[in-house]
């Protein structure tokens, strides 16, 4: 009998963020496949970021992880900004990695920021020839430090055997930046449509009574941490826009740091002219994001750079709302025949939604016939097929 494919999956941390939610279903779904056995390292045990600390033993990828049978490990650092540098591993440390890479036939990284452990195992002379693939989701590699230096480094030296994006714009924008891997593959997202899907109408009323959002009302979501890459000050300029304009509307805002708990927050809120009132949910990180979806009209994102193919805007289509974005990496494409993108003015955008929400019937229609080629079993194929190709390939070269 052959033995399943053993893959690493090398994570910065666990915080909140769509790349680690889509990652963490590649992983749990490739696992449960059968013909690959998952485990992963994770650099970081405690993550602070957009004034939280996030730690991984609460974080639901996590839970979702060990629930699938993934073993997940720790080297135990905490990250507070930059990356972990290949010179700021312990021996101790060095060691569990170095376990870890040696128990696997391929690697796959989240992102470039844990390739410093790999650079740091070779340095040593520790890291083993092993198929390495980076899995790249944004499209602003200048905006990641001195992890992109170790991303092409890393490529530049045959460390690197391939990168995998999730977007073109990814795979454009990587390789002007002068990463060089051997192989590159392109898998767009995909959702779980069993979990994101429409609701009942009782379901939705119940939610709607917890937000306190009367049945009828228009509501638009936006699901987006408190960083300047998703640009919330356009968001609630838009809104201070529209809310005086449509005093019935609700606004659900989710992710870390989009709390008035947050004084940075708080701070933008007030500058771009929005008052406190109770339309406005700011509800900061929820692990219900179906139910907020479901009872949305408008999955909201007005990103200024760094998005790849936005999870949010296929999420929430999946549920039946109406995707509105600006115009950054594959998000046009993404939402080409059941969303709308608009450009980069808070006027404009007020207006958008405004416009979508008069035509509400028909652009969730929209929305909910595109649900097939929004699942996720079209990305986990595609991502089964490129490790066996890595795998192929490898043994070609041996």
């Amino acid at each position: 009998m052959v033995r399943p494919t053993r893959v690493l999956s090398l994570y910065e941390g666990f915080f909140a963020g769509g790349a680690r939610i889509l990652h963490s279903d590649v992983v749990a779904g490739l696992h449960a496949g059968g013909d690959q056995h998952h485990s992963v390292l994770a650099i970081a045990s405690r993550t602070h970021r957009e004034s939280t600390v996030q730690r991984m033993e609460d974080d639901p990828r996590y839970h979702r992880l060990v629930r699938a049978g993934v073993r997940v490990t720790t080297l135990g650092k905490l990250v507070d900004g930059d990356p972990a540098a290949p010179d700021s591993f312990t021996d101790q440390q060095l060691q569990i990695a170095a376990e870890a890479v040696n128990s696997a036939d391929l690697i796959l990284s989240l992102k470039e920021q844990p390739l410093g452990i790999l650079l740091a195992l070779r340095s040593r002379g520790m890291m083993p020839a092993v198929p390495v693939a980076a899995c790249l989701h944004r499209s602003d590699p200048l905006h990641s430090g001195a992890a992109l230096g170790w991303l092409t480094d890393a490529a530049a030296t045959g460390l690197l055997t391939a990168t995998i994006s999730c977007a073109e714009a990814t795979d454009r924008a990587y390789a002007r930046a002068g990463v060089a891997a051997e192989n590159r593959y392109v898998i767009a997202n995909g959702v779980d449509t069993d979990r994101f899907r429409p609701a009942s109408r009782t379901d939705r009323q119940t939610t709607r009574r917890g937000l306190g959002i009367t049945p009828n009302a228009a509501v638009i979501a936006y699901a987006a941490r408190f960083d300047a890459m998703k640009d919330p000050g356009l968001f609630l300029r838009a809104l201070a826009l529209h809310a005086r304009q449509h005093r019935g509307a609700h606004y659900v805002l989710c992710g870390a740091g989009m709390s008035w708990e947050n004084p940075a927050f708080r701070a933008l809120a007030a500058e771009c002219g929005v008052e406190a009132i109770a339309q406005i949910h700011a509800l900061g990180i929820r692990q219900d994001m179906p139910s907020i979806y479901q009872v949305a009209d408008i999955v909201a994102l007005t990103s200024a750079f760094g998005e790849a193919s936005p999870l949010c805007l296929i999420e929430g289509a999946a549920c039946g709302a109406t995707p509105v974005t600006t115009d950054v990496g594959d998000a046009a494409a993404q939402v080409d025949g059941i969303g709308v993108v608009t450009p980069r003015c808070p006027e404009t955008i007020a207006q958008t939604w405004q416009f979508v929400l008069q035509n509400r019937a028909a652009f969730r229609r929209r929305a909910l016939a595109a649900r097939p080629r929004l699942g996720r079993q079209r990305m986990l194929n595609d991502y089964r097929a490129a490790t066996h190709d890595m795998l192929r390939r490898e043994e070609v070269a041996a």
